[in-house]
């Protein structure tokens, strides 16, 4: 059934474009409620559907640690530089940037990333 008024599982009425009831199993025909056009549906309940979902329509948990992952690579990118000495090699500045992970009341935590030897820490604030 290829016919320009049936888009995936809806039927609009060919006459006046309005949607239509969906058939029941044992109806043949479907009248519509704008114009009472009559529209014949038998061999209707062997169309093959197949509906595909956005990247973003269902998020789940999973989905939303990849995206804070993807952010915080964002964020790397963005470091501002401090004076603080890496605990590592001793270097003098390390980049940072904060993001807040824990409920709104508590503080934010600090990401450290020494830019000379690639030593990273966190410190909650």
């Amino acid at each position: 059934m290829a016919e320009s008024n049936i888009i995936g599982s809806l039927i609009f009425c060919p006459e006046c474009g309005s949607l239509m009831d969906t058939p029941g199993a044992s109806d043949d025909l479907m009248i519509c409620i704008q114009c009472s056009h009559a529209y014949n549906t038998a061999g209707y309940e062997n169309t093959k559907v197949v509906t595909a979902s956005s990247e973003h329509a269902f998020q789940s948990a999973l989905k939303a640690k990849r995206h804070l992952v993807q952010q915080d690579q964002q964020a790397t990118e963005a470091e501002a530089m401090i004076k603080e000495k890496c605990p590592n090699c001793g270097n003098p500045e390390m980049a940072y940037h904060t993001m807040q992970l824990r409920s709104a009341d508590e503080g934010q935590t600090v990401f450290y990333n020494c830019k000379k030897c690639g030593y990273k820490y966190s410190v909650n604030n």
